[in-house]
């Protein structure tokens, strides 16, 4: 088995969400992910902390995006939509590339307790995140944890809707149109 080879985090990623989804995130091992991408533990655990890692790789480098969106939106723009411009922001340049995943991803999310569980905290993180980006631009404590947490809603209602067979959408359109729908109610 190889080292550290080129490409390994990728064969890593997808042998591990195709054991996930083939298995169950709970039966699937780093030895078998590392058997499967025929690579070994010591490279699974160069690219990743854990199993669990490979489900939500990239989260803090889309953190930094969206909160630094949202820094750079005009003071003009209200919370909501200051906080959704960051989102949009990130659907365009990180989560349209790994379209292809993402319906796998959703099921093997979907079918694990853990991971749901650990989507919530991850949620509670990139809010948390996008309200003290929000009170640096002087919006209120009350207005921007609202603000934020109705933008991460606003996210994972479109993700699930961009995430089905068949769509044709972008993320950010889907993101777009969700608020639309929700702002119209």
């Amino acid at each position: 088995m190889a080292r550290w080879e080129p490409g390994a985090y990728d064969r890593l990623r997808e042998a591990a969400l195709t054991l996930f989804d083939e298995q169950g995130f709970e039966k699937t091992t780093v030895a078998h992910i590392a058997e499967r991408a025929g690579l070994n533990r010591r490279t699974f655990f160069h690219h990743f902390a854990d199993k669990r890692e490979v489900v939500f790789a990239g989260q803090d480098a889309s953190d930094e995006l969206i909160t630094g969106e949202i820094r750079a939106q005009p003071p003009a723009v209200d919370p909501l939509h200051a906080a959704v411009a960051g989102l949009v922001r990130a659907a365009d340049t990180i989560y349209e590339q790994y379209r292809e995943g993402a319906v796998l991803l959703g099921r093997v999310i979907a079918a694990s307790p853990e991971l749901q569980e650990r989507e919530l905290a991850k949620r509670a993180t990139l809010a948390a995140g996008m309200a003290a980006a929000l009170r640096e631009r002087g919006t209120s404590e009350a207005a921007a944890e609202v603000a934020a947490w109705t933008a991460v809603a606003v996210f994972f209602v479109a993700r699930n809707r961009w995430n089905q067979p068949g769509n044709e959408r972008t993320l950010a359109e889907h993101i777009t149109a969700t608020l639309a729908e929700f702002l119209a109610s």
